[in-house]
């Protein structure tokens, strides 16, 4: 298990670290988002989107829908397990559709499905830092998701990225 840290001083910081995610993830992957109310999840999916040419206006969170769907020169799933109560609601969504579908799936409140979440995945825990700031821990739950830190770290190579293990 591989850990990669980035702090974003602020939303241009989270751009950065959105472009760079578009870049070096593949194909189709599950990333699981953690983090309290205001800590940048949907922040980061939208400058994700946007680098996969989806209007960052049209990304918002899916907390009462569920799930949005984007095409730009990838396809993204989001999906919001906010307001789910249990396991058997996140697979009525459609959630193994998702998890085998060539795309991205973009999971906001995994902490609430996480006995769903594929074993590989990239992990990214979002924390407040200070008003404007934002530390983004990703951990790598696969080897596919190791392979994703290491180019991210390269591409991003600067004070505030740090990778462990």
């Amino acid at each position: 298990m591989r850990h990669f840290e980035f702090t974003a001083d602020d939303e241009a910081g989270t751009e950065e670290l959105g472009r760079a995610l578009a870049a070096c993830l593949p194909e189709q992957m599950t990333i699981a988002l953690y983090g309290t109310l205001g800590s940048g999840k949907t922040r980061l999916v939208q400058a994700l989107a946007a680098a996969c040419g989806v209007p960052r206006e049209t990304v918002v969170s899916p907390t009462f829908v569920l799930c949005h769907e984007y095409h730009g020169c990838r396809t993204l799933y989001h999906l919001d397990a906010y307001r789910l109560q249990t396991a058997d609601e996140f697979w009525q969504i459609g959630a193994e559709e998702y998890f085998a579908s060539p795309a991205l799936t973009l999971i906001e409140w995994a902490d609430r499905v996480q006995s769903c979440l594929p074993a590989e995945r990239l992990e990214i825990r979002a924390e407040v830092v200070s008003e404007t700031g934002r530390c983004f821990a990703l951990t790598a739950r696969g080897a596919p998701c190791e392979s994703v830190l290491d180019a991210l770290a390269a591409r991003l190579e600067r004070g505030g990225a740090e990778v462990r293990g």
